[in-house]
């Protein structure tokens, strides 16, 4: 004799849904208890609770105030408010009036307060001509971050040398210019030279030059600048 076929319990996505919406309405149900406990505690503990008295105004008079406290040895006397004080009215005296000679001079600001670098105007004044103390700059590195390059105002053509001239030489000098703050050939150097004969000819004429200073960060700033001095005889026939 067989034994009898039991069919397998199933277990899928419909029990797991009922399970799910079971659940879920009982955890709401009790969450919702929960907060109206505590809720409704805190209200009811609120009602039994004594209600504070009422703030009562008072107004007093300055005569009515009771007086300080005496703070320290040295303490004022204890004036008693309600017995008033008789203010103490003075008779004013006739002062004479200060006579002042004729003859004397005031001193004025630069007498009373004399500088160390004070003229006479002769007008009965002082001029004062502080002396500004320039500080010495050294020259600046080989670059320079800039915002705006220096341009050439003043431009000089170097004198040709004569001894050049007779020979019959040309060449190029290229020569590195110290341009300070406000636009000077401070010093002048060789970069590169095609002729010897021709640097102190470039170099006088480039330090008498003339630029705009450059500028970094809405200020001025000391730069080089490098230029070439071309000497040609064609130029000079």
């Amino acid at each position: 004799m067989t034994a009898p076929k039991v069919e397998s319990a199933r277990y899928g996505a419909t029990e797991l849904k009922q399970v799910y919406h079971r659940y879920f309405w009982r955890g709401f149900i009790i969450a919702v208890a929960i907060h109206a406990v505590l809720i409704g505690g805190y209200y009811v503990a609120q009602a039994f609770e004594a209600p504070e008295p009422p703030l009562v105004k008072v107004r007093l008079r300055p005569t009515e105030l009771p007086p300080s406290p005496p703070i320290g040895p040295n303490r004022a006397p204890v004036v008693n408010p309600t017995t008033p004080m008789k203010p103490r009215v003075g008779v004013p005296a006739p002062v004479p009036d200060a006579e002042v000679s004729p003859e004397s001079t005031l001193a004025n600001q630069y007498e009373y307060n004399p500088m160390p670098d004070a003229i006479p105007d002769g007008g009965g004044g002082y001029e004062y001509e502080p002396e500004i103390e320039v500080p010495e700059e050294g020259p600046p590195a080989d670059f320079v971050p800039v915002e705006r390059q220096p341009e050439i105002v003043l431009q000089v053509k170097p004198a040709y040398p004569e001894l050049a001239l007779r020979a019959n030489l040309e060449g190029t000098v290229w020569v590195k210019l110290w341009v300070d703050k406000i636009g000077h050939v401070r010093e002048a150097r060789v970069l590169k030279s095609d002729a010897d004969i021709f640097n102190d000819a470039a170099i006088a004429a480039g330090k008498q030059f003339t630029f705009t200073p450059a500028y970094m960060n809405n200020g001025p700033v000391a730069v080089w600048v490098s230029l070439p001095f071309r000497f040609r005889l064609t130029e000079k026939k």
